[in-house]
């Protein structure tokens, strides 16, 4: 019995912790083709949700492993709980907690960089580098794609994991629809340097993962100033009366960062779209459902993604039963994310102190925390699981 072709476009985390699970299942001959020539020793850092956590072992509890081994345990105590403190930096309510997200034990962070490498025990002969993704043409129960450096490849199966700028998004939806273009509409840039961990120890303490709130930015471990979709201010973005009634902790932040604010770039997310697949191609991850990341999520619902296809791919031994499994991941998967992307963005209007419904009521702030922090992280993986695989069956 001939294998069925699996080609992952994008060598993320999307794609490599779908490619782990994949691998484990004879029936199936997967390749990644990542864009990049080689995966850089660089990238920011990340402190993974219970959801996300849960998701890995869903897919493969080698991942879950990988990652323990490398990340930085951010308590003394392995079965503590930790969470994301979000703190009140500015007004009369300054220095007041207000959220905790991402609850979860044994918490820990992690370069993405570093996190890629750890899961790199795929096989060298499926991960091929330099093969940007450029078209997608489909022949019969054939799908050939085309590639940046000019060649190609056949498979039975696509899924496209290849980031915020997707082709397979783009195949999809089509260049013109509403919803396959990043969007930026509260107009976020951030701001971001790495600075030697004994400086901003002595700058904002060692209490766990924290993250303030300002009427006209917020920051997570880098300055982020909020200002009008459109204007260009990314020569002066740290004026210091912009800065002037932070708590100390934040102007300590802010500072490291105005040293040297030239690593800068627009943050952007996807509008919704109405599927996630078409025949035997699909996408997954950024290139799905790209978030804002003030919640925290993004990873995290590129790994849930990875758990549901995983199981549903593990019922699937002919090329037909693709767009059934596809079709279930659709169902499943798309409101959820799609959600999250939603939540994100108001996480962001919220810290700074413009979402509507909370304004600058910390009680309000609290609540709505509480609600939306609760669905992003306390969600049953398993009985999602299930229910992609009763669609399946179903059908």
């Amino acid at each position: 019995m001939s294998k069925i072709t699996v080609a992952i476009a994008g060598g993320g985390i999307a794609s490599l912790s779908l490619a782990a699970g994949l691998i484990k299942h004879s029936q199936f001959d997967v390749h990644i083709y990542e864009a990049v020539t080689e995966y850089p020793d660089r990238g920011g850092g990340m402190a993974l949700h219970k959801n996300a956590i849960l998701a890995m072992e869903l897919v493969d509890p080698d991942l879950k492993k990988a990652y323990f081994s490398r990340a930085i345990l951010l308590a003394s105590d392995e079965e503590l709980e930790l969470a994301t403190q979000v703190i009140l930096a500015a007004g009369p309510d300054s220095g007041q907690v207000v959220g905790h997200l991402g609850r979860a034990k044994g918490r820990r962070t992690i370069a993405r960089a570093d996190l890629l490498h750890g899961w790199r025990e795929i096989p060298s002969e499926r991960i091929h580098f330099g093969k940007k993704l450029v078209d997608i043409e489909e022949q019969g129960t054939k799908i050939e794609l085309r590639f940046q450096d000019g060649t190609t490849a056949v498979a039975e199966c696509l899924i496209g994991a290849d980031g915020v700028h997707s082709c397979t998004r783009k195949y999809l939806l089509g260049a013109d629809h509403p919803a396959t273009a990043l969007k930026n509409h509260d107009g976020w840039v951030t701001y971001s340097r790495q600075v030697p961990w004994t400086r901003p120890v002595r700058s904002s303490g060692t209490n766990g993962p924290r993250m303030f709130l300002f009427s006209a930015a917020q920051t997570l471990s880098c300055g982020v100033h909020r200002r009008t979709a459109g204007s260009d201010q990314t020569d002066r973005p740290f004026k210091k009366e912009y800065f002037a009634a932070y708590n100390d902790d934040s102007r300590a932040i802010v500072e490291l960062v105005s040293r040297d604010p030239s690593a800068h770039w627009t943050l952007q997310d996807h509008d919704p779209e109405p599927y996630y697949y078409k025949n035997n191609i699909a996408m997954i991850g950024d290139a799905a459902h790209a978030t804002m990341p003030f919640a925290g999520n993004g990873a995290g619902q590129a790994i849930e993604d990875a758990a549901v296809l995983k199981a549903l791919f593990s019922r699937v031994t002919d090329p037909s039963q693709i767009a059934k499994a596809f079709a279930a991941f659709d169902a499943v998967r798309r409101e959820r994310s799609q959600r999250v992307v939603e939540i994100s963005r108001n996480f962001g209007r919220l810290y700074s102190y413009s979402l509507d419904e909370v304004g600058v009521d910390p009680e309000k702030m609290t609540r709505y925390l509480t609600e939306k922090g609760s669905y992003l992280n306390d969600v049953d993986l398993e009985a999602q699981n299930r229910d992609a695989i009763a669609l399946y069956e179903a059908c």
